[in-house]
């Protein structure tokens, strides 16, 4: 996201690593397309820019979860 989220807000965000770089924050962590909504709801409410998401395979033995980056 454009912008750095305070660490205040990353109880918004739970189970999702926080860190900041360059100006931007990056939530990182394992979500179902559910909580991948959610979390991008949390961010529309903000008024933060989206300015990516990224899908990271896992092995199969974890067919219920993606990580993203977000």
């Amino acid at each position: 996201m454009k912008g750095v989220l305070s660490e205040a807000w990353g109880s918004q965000f739970e189970g999702m690593r926080l860190s900041h770089a360059a100006g931007i924050t990056i939530l990182e962590g394992k979500v179902d397309q559910a909580a991948l909504f959610a979390i991008l709801s949390r961010i529309r409410d903000l008024g933060m820019p989206l300015l990516l998401v990224e899908q990271i395979k896992l092995n199969s033995e974890e067919k219920n979860y993606d990580s993203i980056s977000i």
